[in-house]
Protein backbone atom coordinates (compact mmCIF):
# COMPACT_ATOMS: atom_id res chain seq x y z
CA UNK A 1 0.00 0.00 0.00
CA UNK A 2 2.83 2.37 0.93
CA UNK A 3 4.63 1.66 -2.36
CA UNK A 4 1.44 2.41 -4.32
CA UNK A 5 1.07 5.74 -2.54
CA UNK A 6 4.71 6.65 -3.22
CA UNK A 7 4.24 5.93 -6.93
CA UNK A 8 1.10 8.11 -7.04
CA UNK A 9 2.98 10.91 -5.33
CA UNK A 10 5.82 10.66 -7.84
CA UNK A 11 3.40 10.68 -10.76
CA UNK A 12 1.65 13.75 -9.37
CA UNK A 13 4.95 15.57 -8.86
CA UNK A 14 6.03 14.72 -12.39
CA UNK A 15 2.71 15.94 -13.77
CA UNK A 16 3.03 19.21 -11.84
CA UNK A 17 6.50 19.75 -13.21
CA UNK A 18 6.07 18.64 -16.81
CA UNK A 19 3.13 20.88 -17.74
CA UNK A 20 4.35 21.80 -21.22
CA UNK A 21 4.89 19.68 -24.29
CA UNK A 22 6.23 20.32 -27.77
CA UNK A 23 2.80 20.85 -29.34
CA UNK A 24 1.65 23.30 -26.69
CA UNK A 25 4.89 25.25 -26.90
CA UNK A 26 4.43 25.63 -30.66
CA UNK A 27 0.79 26.74 -30.19
CA UNK A 28 1.46 29.40 -27.51
CA UNK A 29 1.43 32.88 -29.07
CA UNK A 30 -0.02 35.16 -26.36
CA UNK A 31 2.77 37.13 -24.64
CA UNK A 32 3.15 35.73 -21.14
CA UNK A 33 5.27 33.52 -18.91
CA UNK A 34 4.11 29.88 -18.82
CA UNK A 35 5.18 27.46 -16.09
CA UNK A 36 6.48 23.96 -16.83
CA UNK A 37 6.93 23.31 -13.09
CA UNK A 38 10.00 23.00 -10.92
CA UNK A 39 11.09 26.56 -11.60
CA UNK A 40 11.17 26.22 -15.40
CA UNK A 41 9.17 28.78 -17.42
CA UNK A 42 8.57 29.57 -21.06
CA UNK A 43 8.53 33.27 -21.89
CA UNK A 44 6.59 34.35 -25.00
CA UNK A 45 7.26 37.94 -26.08
CA UNK A 46 5.18 40.29 -28.24
CA UNK A 47 7.63 39.74 -31.08
CA UNK A 48 6.73 36.05 -31.04
CA UNK A 49 10.11 34.90 -29.77
CA UNK A 50 10.12 32.18 -27.12
CA UNK A 51 12.80 31.51 -24.52
CA UNK A 52 13.37 29.46 -21.40
CA UNK A 53 13.58 30.94 -17.93
CA UNK A 54 14.42 29.55 -14.51
CA UNK A 55 12.90 31.36 -11.52
CA UNK A 56 13.76 30.47 -7.95
CA UNK A 57 14.08 31.98 -4.47
CA UNK A 58 17.21 32.00 -2.33
CA UNK A 59 17.35 33.68 1.10
CA UNK A 60 14.15 35.56 0.27
CA UNK A 61 15.59 36.92 -3.00
CA UNK A 62 14.21 36.13 -6.41
CA UNK A 63 16.63 34.54 -8.90
CA UNK A 64 15.71 34.78 -12.59
CA UNK A 65 18.06 33.07 -15.05
CA UNK A 66 17.68 32.94 -18.83
CA UNK A 67 18.37 29.48 -20.32
CA UNK A 68 18.22 30.33 -24.02
CA UNK A 69 15.86 30.40 -26.95
CA UNK A 70 13.58 27.45 -27.73
CA UNK A 71 15.26 27.46 -31.15
CA UNK A 72 18.57 26.48 -29.53
CA UNK A 73 17.53 24.69 -26.34
CA UNK A 74 15.10 21.76 -26.45
CA UNK A 75 12.42 21.17 -23.83
CA UNK A 76 14.35 18.17 -22.49
CA UNK A 77 17.59 20.18 -22.18
CA UNK A 78 15.77 23.06 -20.51
CA UNK A 79 14.27 20.68 -17.95
CA UNK A 80 17.66 19.10 -17.30
CA UNK A 81 19.30 22.46 -16.65
CA UNK A 82 16.38 23.60 -14.49
CA UNK A 83 16.79 20.45 -12.38
CA UNK A 84 20.49 21.21 -11.87
CA UNK A 85 19.74 24.80 -10.85
CA UNK A 86 16.97 23.70 -8.48
CA UNK A 87 19.32 21.16 -6.88
CA UNK A 88 21.92 23.90 -6.32
CA UNK A 89 19.25 26.20 -4.85
CA UNK A 90 18.04 23.51 -2.39
CA UNK A 91 21.67 23.08 -1.29
CA UNK A 92 21.84 26.79 -0.47
CA UNK A 93 23.93 27.65 -3.53
CA UNK A 94 23.06 30.63 -5.70
CA UNK A 95 21.81 28.97 -8.93
CA UNK A 96 23.14 31.86 -11.04
CA UNK A 97 26.67 31.28 -9.68
CA UNK A 98 26.31 27.52 -10.09
CA UNK A 99 25.41 27.99 -13.76
CA UNK A 100 28.42 30.24 -14.34
CA UNK A 101 30.75 27.60 -12.88
CA UNK A 102 29.23 24.85 -15.04
CA UNK A 103 29.64 26.95 -18.17
CA UNK A 104 33.18 27.91 -17.20
CA UNK A 105 34.14 24.22 -16.96
CA UNK A 106 32.41 23.44 -20.26
CA UNK A 107 34.19 26.30 -22.01
CA UNK A 108 37.60 25.75 -20.38
CA UNK A 109 40.47 25.92 -22.83
CA UNK A 110 42.35 22.59 -22.81
CA UNK A 111 46.07 22.41 -22.17
CA UNK A 112 48.51 21.56 -24.94
CA UNK A 113 48.96 18.11 -23.37
CA UNK A 114 45.22 17.45 -23.29
CA UNK A 115 44.85 18.56 -26.89
CA UNK A 116 47.81 16.39 -27.93
CA UNK A 117 46.33 13.33 -26.23
CA UNK A 118 42.95 13.98 -27.84
CA UNK A 119 44.48 14.32 -31.32
CA UNK A 120 46.76 11.27 -31.01
CA UNK A 121 43.87 9.12 -29.75
CA UNK A 122 41.91 10.18 -32.82
CA UNK A 123 44.58 9.60 -35.48
CA UNK A 124 46.68 6.70 -34.22
CA UNK A 125 44.37 4.14 -35.84
CA UNK A 126 45.81 5.31 -39.17
CA UNK A 127 49.43 4.71 -38.15
CA UNK A 128 51.09 1.88 -40.06
CA UNK A 129 52.62 0.24 -36.98
CA UNK A 130 52.95 0.33 -33.21
CA UNK A 131 56.32 2.07 -33.49
CA UNK A 132 54.69 5.17 -35.02
CA UNK A 133 52.09 5.28 -32.25
CA UNK A 134 54.78 5.24 -29.57
CA UNK A 135 56.92 7.78 -31.46
CA UNK A 136 54.10 10.31 -31.59
CA UNK A 137 53.50 10.13 -27.86
CA UNK A 138 57.16 9.95 -26.84
CA UNK A 139 58.27 12.95 -28.94
CA UNK A 140 55.53 15.09 -27.41
CA UNK A 141 56.09 14.02 -23.80
CA UNK A 142 59.89 14.24 -24.15
CA UNK A 143 60.47 17.37 -26.21
CA UNK A 144 57.27 19.37 -25.69
CA UNK A 145 57.28 18.94 -21.89
CA UNK A 146 57.66 22.72 -21.22
CA UNK A 147 54.26 23.42 -22.81
CA UNK A 148 52.36 20.28 -21.78
CA UNK A 149 50.42 22.07 -19.01
CA UNK A 150 50.04 25.38 -20.83
CA UNK A 151 46.56 26.34 -22.14
CA UNK A 152 46.58 25.62 -25.87
CA UNK A 153 45.55 29.17 -26.77
CA UNK A 154 48.56 30.61 -24.94
CA UNK A 155 51.28 28.61 -26.75
CA UNK A 156 53.50 31.07 -28.64
CA UNK A 157 56.35 30.99 -31.13
CA UNK A 158 58.68 31.93 -28.27
CA UNK A 159 57.65 28.74 -26.42
CA UNK A 160 58.27 26.59 -29.47
CA UNK A 161 61.64 28.15 -30.24
CA UNK A 162 62.71 27.53 -26.62
CA UNK A 163 62.00 23.81 -26.80
CA UNK A 164 63.30 23.29 -30.35
CA UNK A 165 66.50 25.31 -30.14
CA UNK A 166 68.50 22.78 -28.05
CA UNK A 167 67.90 19.99 -30.61
CA UNK A 168 67.51 21.98 -33.84
CA UNK A 169 71.07 21.31 -35.05
CA UNK A 170 72.20 18.33 -32.96
CA UNK A 171 69.06 16.24 -33.56
CA UNK A 172 67.83 17.73 -36.80
CA UNK A 173 65.54 14.88 -37.86
CA UNK A 174 63.94 14.62 -34.42
CA UNK A 175 63.53 18.39 -34.17
CA UNK A 176 61.79 18.48 -37.54
CA UNK A 177 59.31 15.79 -36.46
CA UNK A 178 58.63 17.50 -33.13
CA UNK A 179 57.89 20.80 -34.90
CA UNK A 180 55.59 19.14 -37.44
CA UNK A 181 53.65 17.34 -34.73
CA UNK A 182 53.26 20.46 -32.61
CA UNK A 183 52.04 22.31 -35.71
CA UNK A 184 49.42 19.63 -36.33
CA UNK A 185 48.22 19.70 -32.71
CA UNK A 186 47.86 23.49 -32.83
CA UNK A 187 45.98 23.24 -36.13
CA UNK A 188 43.61 20.76 -34.49
CA UNK A 189 43.04 23.19 -31.64
CA UNK A 190 42.18 25.95 -34.11
CA UNK A 191 39.65 23.72 -35.88
CA UNK A 192 37.97 23.04 -32.52
CA UNK A 193 37.81 26.74 -31.75
CA UNK A 194 40.45 26.75 -29.00
CA UNK A 195 42.89 28.98 -30.91
CA UNK A 196 42.77 31.85 -33.39
CA UNK A 197 45.38 33.45 -35.61
CA UNK A 198 48.46 32.01 -37.31
CA UNK A 199 50.03 28.75 -36.21
CA UNK A 200 53.19 29.63 -34.21
CA UNK A 201 54.79 26.28 -35.10
CA UNK A 202 54.74 27.00 -38.84
CA UNK A 203 58.26 26.92 -40.28
CA UNK A 204 58.06 28.89 -43.51
CA UNK A 205 57.87 32.61 -42.98
CA UNK A 206 57.87 32.11 -39.22
CA UNK A 207 60.21 29.84 -37.23
CA UNK A 208 62.77 29.80 -40.03
CA UNK A 209 63.66 33.35 -38.99
CA UNK A 210 63.91 32.49 -35.30
CA UNK A 211 65.85 29.20 -35.28
CA UNK A 212 69.54 28.64 -36.19
CA UNK A 213 70.08 28.18 -39.90
CA UNK A 214 71.02 24.62 -40.82
CA UNK A 215 73.95 23.95 -43.10
CA UNK A 216 73.50 21.59 -46.02
CA UNK A 217 74.76 18.66 -43.99
CA UNK A 218 72.40 19.40 -41.12
CA UNK A 219 69.12 19.34 -43.03
CA UNK A 220 66.73 16.91 -41.35
CA UNK A 221 66.85 14.18 -43.98
CA UNK A 222 68.28 10.68 -43.83
CA UNK A 223 72.05 10.79 -44.32
CA UNK A 224 73.03 9.29 -47.66
CA UNK A 225 76.29 7.91 -49.03
CA UNK A 226 77.66 9.55 -52.19
CA UNK A 227 77.09 7.04 -54.99
CA UNK A 228 80.79 7.08 -55.95
CA UNK A 229 81.55 5.40 -52.59
CA UNK A 230 78.96 2.63 -52.81
CA UNK A 231 81.11 0.03 -54.63
CA UNK A 232 83.92 0.21 -52.06
CA UNK A 233 81.38 -0.01 -49.24
CA UNK A 234 79.71 -3.07 -50.80
CA UNK A 235 83.07 -4.87 -50.94
CA UNK A 236 83.46 -4.40 -47.18
CA UNK A 237 79.82 -5.34 -46.55
CA UNK A 238 80.09 -8.63 -48.48
CA UNK A 239 82.96 -9.72 -46.25
CA UNK A 240 80.59 -9.86 -43.30
CA UNK A 241 78.85 -13.25 -42.97
CA UNK A 242 75.98 -12.17 -40.71
CA UNK A 243 72.40 -12.29 -41.98
CA UNK A 244 72.11 -8.58 -41.13
CA UNK A 245 74.82 -7.83 -43.70
CA UNK A 246 72.92 -9.83 -46.32
CA UNK A 247 69.72 -7.97 -45.49
CA UNK A 248 71.47 -4.60 -45.79
CA UNK A 249 73.06 -5.53 -49.13
CA UNK A 250 69.67 -6.69 -50.42
CA UNK A 251 68.03 -3.45 -49.22
CA UNK A 252 70.65 -1.39 -51.08
CA UNK A 253 70.32 -3.43 -54.28
CA UNK A 254 66.52 -3.14 -54.29
CA UNK A 255 66.31 0.45 -52.93
CA UNK A 256 63.79 -0.90 -50.40
CA UNK A 257 62.82 0.35 -46.97
CA UNK A 258 63.94 -1.35 -43.76
CA UNK A 259 60.48 -2.64 -42.81
CA UNK A 260 59.92 -4.09 -46.27
CA UNK A 261 63.16 -6.09 -46.09
CA UNK A 262 63.15 -7.39 -42.53
CA UNK A 263 59.53 -8.56 -42.91
CA UNK A 264 60.20 -10.31 -46.23
CA UNK A 265 58.88 -13.91 -46.49
CA UNK A 266 59.56 -16.64 -49.00
CA UNK A 267 56.04 -16.66 -50.43
CA UNK A 268 56.67 -13.10 -51.66
CA UNK A 269 59.57 -14.25 -53.84
CA UNK A 270 59.36 -15.70 -57.34
CA UNK A 271 62.85 -16.86 -58.26
CA UNK A 272 61.71 -18.03 -61.68
CA UNK A 273 60.31 -14.60 -62.61
CA UNK A 274 63.00 -12.80 -60.59
CA UNK A 275 60.48 -10.70 -58.69
CA UNK A 276 59.68 -9.84 -55.09
CA UNK A 277 56.13 -8.67 -54.37
CA UNK A 278 55.80 -6.74 -51.13
CA UNK A 279 52.23 -6.99 -49.75
CA UNK A 280 50.22 -3.83 -49.23
CA UNK A 281 50.23 -4.05 -45.43
CA UNK A 282 54.01 -3.64 -45.36
CA UNK A 283 54.15 -0.78 -47.85
CA UNK A 284 54.06 2.86 -46.82
CA UNK A 285 51.49 3.67 -49.52
CA UNK A 286 49.41 0.60 -48.58
CA UNK A 287 49.60 -0.81 -52.11
CA UNK A 288 51.38 -4.02 -53.14
CA UNK A 289 54.70 -3.32 -54.88
CA UNK A 290 56.57 -5.62 -57.25
CA UNK A 291 60.36 -5.33 -57.26
CA UNK A 292 62.34 -6.71 -60.23
CA UNK A 293 65.39 -8.53 -58.85
CA UNK A 294 68.87 -8.07 -60.28
CA UNK A 295 71.30 -10.97 -60.59
CA UNK A 296 73.09 -9.82 -57.44
CA UNK A 297 69.84 -9.66 -55.44
CA UNK A 298 68.85 -13.14 -56.68
CA UNK A 299 72.25 -14.50 -55.63
CA UNK A 300 71.64 -13.33 -52.05
CA UNK A 301 68.25 -15.07 -51.96
CA UNK A 302 69.54 -18.31 -53.46
CA UNK A 303 72.36 -18.43 -50.91
CA UNK A 304 69.87 -18.02 -48.03
CA UNK A 305 67.05 -20.20 -49.35
CA UNK A 306 66.52 -23.47 -47.44
CA UNK A 307 65.98 -26.66 -49.43
CA UNK A 308 62.24 -26.59 -48.70
CA UNK A 309 61.29 -23.26 -47.17
CA UNK A 310 57.88 -22.80 -45.58
CA UNK A 311 55.95 -20.08 -47.47
CA UNK A 312 55.64 -17.84 -44.42
CA UNK A 313 59.23 -18.28 -43.23
CA UNK A 314 61.26 -15.08 -42.98
CA UNK A 315 63.96 -14.62 -45.60
CA UNK A 316 66.27 -12.68 -43.28
CA UNK A 317 65.65 -14.46 -39.97
CA UNK A 318 67.44 -13.21 -36.86
CA UNK A 319 70.14 -15.56 -35.42
CA UNK A 320 67.92 -16.34 -32.42
CA UNK A 321 64.80 -16.67 -34.53
CA UNK A 322 62.11 -14.20 -35.49
CA UNK A 323 62.38 -10.92 -37.35
CA UNK A 324 65.51 -8.80 -37.35
CA UNK A 325 65.31 -5.71 -35.18
CA UNK A 326 64.25 -2.52 -36.90
CA UNK A 327 67.62 -1.09 -35.84
CA UNK A 328 69.80 -4.10 -36.74
CA UNK A 329 71.04 -2.76 -40.08
CA UNK A 330 71.62 0.73 -38.68
CA UNK A 331 73.63 -0.80 -35.83
CA UNK A 332 75.74 -2.65 -38.41
CA UNK A 333 76.45 0.62 -40.23
CA UNK A 334 77.59 2.16 -36.95
CA UNK A 335 79.89 -0.80 -36.27
CA UNK A 336 81.34 -0.29 -39.74
CA UNK A 337 81.84 3.38 -38.78
CA UNK A 338 79.75 4.58 -41.70
CA UNK A 339 77.80 7.74 -40.94
CA UNK A 340 74.77 7.06 -43.11
CA UNK A 341 71.33 5.54 -42.55
CA UNK A 342 69.71 2.55 -44.22
CA UNK A 343 67.01 4.80 -45.63
CA UNK A 344 69.73 7.10 -46.93
CA UNK A 345 70.75 4.48 -49.50
CA UNK A 346 67.43 5.13 -51.24
CA UNK A 347 68.62 8.70 -51.75
CA UNK A 348 71.95 7.34 -53.00
CA UNK A 349 70.08 5.25 -55.57
CA UNK A 350 68.00 8.23 -56.65
CA UNK A 351 71.09 10.44 -57.00
CA UNK A 352 72.80 7.77 -59.12
CA UNK A 353 69.73 7.29 -61.33
CA UNK A 354 69.23 11.02 -61.76
CA UNK A 355 72.87 11.97 -62.38
CA UNK A 356 74.31 9.00 -64.26
CA UNK A 357 71.40 7.53 -66.22
CA UNK A 358 68.72 8.65 -68.62
CA UNK A 359 65.93 6.63 -67.03
CA UNK A 360 62.62 8.49 -66.89
CA UNK A 361 61.69 10.15 -63.63
CA UNK A 362 58.54 8.02 -63.27
CA UNK A 363 60.67 4.86 -63.54
CA UNK A 364 62.91 6.10 -60.73
CA UNK A 365 59.94 7.05 -58.54
CA UNK A 366 58.31 3.68 -59.18
CA UNK A 367 61.51 1.87 -58.20
CA UNK A 368 61.34 3.74 -54.89
CA UNK A 369 57.62 2.85 -54.51
CA UNK A 370 56.66 6.50 -54.24
CA UNK A 371 53.02 7.49 -54.65
CA UNK A 372 52.31 9.01 -58.06
CA UNK A 373 49.30 11.33 -58.16
CA UNK A 374 49.08 11.86 -61.92
CA UNK A 375 46.43 9.73 -63.66
CA UNK A 376 48.63 9.54 -66.73
CA UNK A 377 51.59 8.23 -64.76
CA UNK A 378 49.40 5.74 -62.89
CA UNK A 379 48.22 4.42 -66.25
CA UNK A 380 51.85 4.18 -67.32
CA UNK A 381 52.52 1.97 -64.30
CA UNK A 382 50.18 -0.62 -65.71
CA UNK A 383 52.22 -0.81 -68.94
CA UNK A 384 55.74 -2.02 -69.54
CA UNK A 385 57.28 -0.27 -66.52
CA UNK A 386 58.40 -3.52 -64.87
CA UNK A 387 60.81 -4.35 -67.71
CA UNK A 388 62.24 -0.84 -67.69
CA UNK A 389 62.72 -1.01 -63.96
CA UNK A 390 64.33 -4.45 -64.28
CA UNK A 391 66.98 -2.96 -66.59
CA UNK A 392 67.50 -0.06 -64.19
CA UNK A 393 67.91 -2.30 -61.12
CA UNK A 394 70.40 -4.49 -63.00
CA UNK A 395 72.37 -1.38 -63.98
CA UNK A 396 72.32 -0.24 -60.33
CA UNK A 397 73.60 -3.64 -59.18
CA UNK A 398 76.44 -3.45 -61.70
CA UNK A 399 77.31 0.03 -60.48
CA UNK A 400 77.32 -1.20 -56.87
CA UNK A 401 79.80 -3.85 -57.98
CA UNK A 402 82.33 -1.80 -59.93
CA UNK A 403 81.24 1.87 -59.74
CA UNK A 404 81.70 2.26 -63.45
CA UNK A 405 80.67 5.85 -64.14
CA UNK A 406 79.03 6.24 -67.51
CA UNK A 407 75.80 7.70 -68.76
CA UNK A 408 73.50 4.75 -69.30
CA UNK A 409 70.98 4.91 -72.16
CA UNK A 410 67.28 5.08 -71.44
CA UNK A 411 65.58 1.71 -71.90
CA UNK A 412 63.21 1.36 -74.84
Amino acid sequence: MADWCDDRAKDAAMHLRNKLNVKRIAALTTPNVYSDGGGLYLRVRKSGTKSWLYIGMLNGKRREIGLGSVLNVSLADARKEATELRTAQLAGIDPAEARKQVHAVAQRIPTFGEMATDLIDGIEGGFSNEKHRKQWRSTITTYAAPIIDKPIDQVTATDIVALLQPIWLDKAETASRVRQRIERILDGAAVKGHRTGDNPARLKGNLEFLLPRKTKGEVGHHEAMPFAQVADFMVKLRKRPAVTASALEFAILTAARTGEVIGMRWDEVDLEQATWTVPAERMKAKRAHTVPLSDAALAILRALRPAEPEPRDLVFEAPKGGMLSNMAMLALLKRMEVKVTVHGFRSTFRDWAGDLTNYAQQDIEMALAHTIQSKTERAYRRGDALQKRREMMQAWAEFCKNAKVELLPRSK
